[in-house]
């Protein structure tokens, strides 16, 4: 019987465990740093231990993934694990429309009706949340999450650990640098550096 471990319980966990089970894991195990102080469960799945747990645990499960929404924090946490031989796995909602033609990297969680079209590239570690679109020939570098409902045009580059807001678009060929965060209902028509903030219609970029 497959069994997944999902590291992090808090509410992004929780949606990957609906997915996970929607698409035919039947056992799903949490571990979250705030155990035992979080209880025991999370409806309808339990909670049984911490991330030491984990890592002393990782032979029991034939799938892991980072149930962390923070970027860098689930970048730091995959990156341990991929390092300790844990079978790491990405999970897809039933939902979600992913090209035969595009390419998903490990440990990506994709949620309900998000849509990845021809020649699209998503790294590792990357959250596509319910009901985005990401266009053909789009670049996702690793650990990007890419907010609910959020759209990307053609050709759009996204640098690592950068955050799409929900809602929001980005014109066709747009790049965003790393570690960037675009708001949520942003438009962006044009190129947003690294380490940046841009908010509005159209968006307006500064520093973080």
């Amino acid at each position: 019987m497959k069994h997944l471990a999902i590291m992090g319980a808090g509410g992004h966990g929780r949606v990957i465990a609906d997915a996970a089970q929607s698409s035919g894991w039947p056992v799903i195990d949490f571990y979250d740093d705030a155990w035992p102080n979080i209880g025991r469960d999370t409806d309808p799945w339990p909670v049984v231990g911490d991330a030491s747990l984990l890592f002393a645990q990782l032979r029991n499960y034939q799938g892991v993934i980072v149930g962390i929404g923070n970027n860098r924090v689930r970048a730091d946490m995959q990156r341990r694990l991929c390092d300790a031989g844990a079978s790491l796995v990405s999970v897809v909602h039933p939902t979600a429309v992913i090209s035969r033609h595009a390419e998903l990297g490990v440990g990506c969680a994709v949620f309900a009706r998000a849509v990845v079209n021809v020649g699209a590239r998503i790294g590792a570690g990357v959250i596509l949340n319910t009901g985005c679109t990401v266009e053909h020939d789009c670049l996702i570098d690793d650990f990007v999450h890419i907010g609910p409902n959020a759209g990307l045009g053609g050709g759009v580059h996204i640098g690592q650990q950068s955050w799409v807001g929900l809602g929001a678009s980005i014109n066709h060929l747009i790049h965003i640098g790393r570690n960037s965060t675009i708001g949520s209902g942003t438009t962006v028509i044009r190129d947003v550096p690294d380490a940046m903030v841009a908010v509005g219609t159209p968006a307006r970029a500064r520093p973080i």
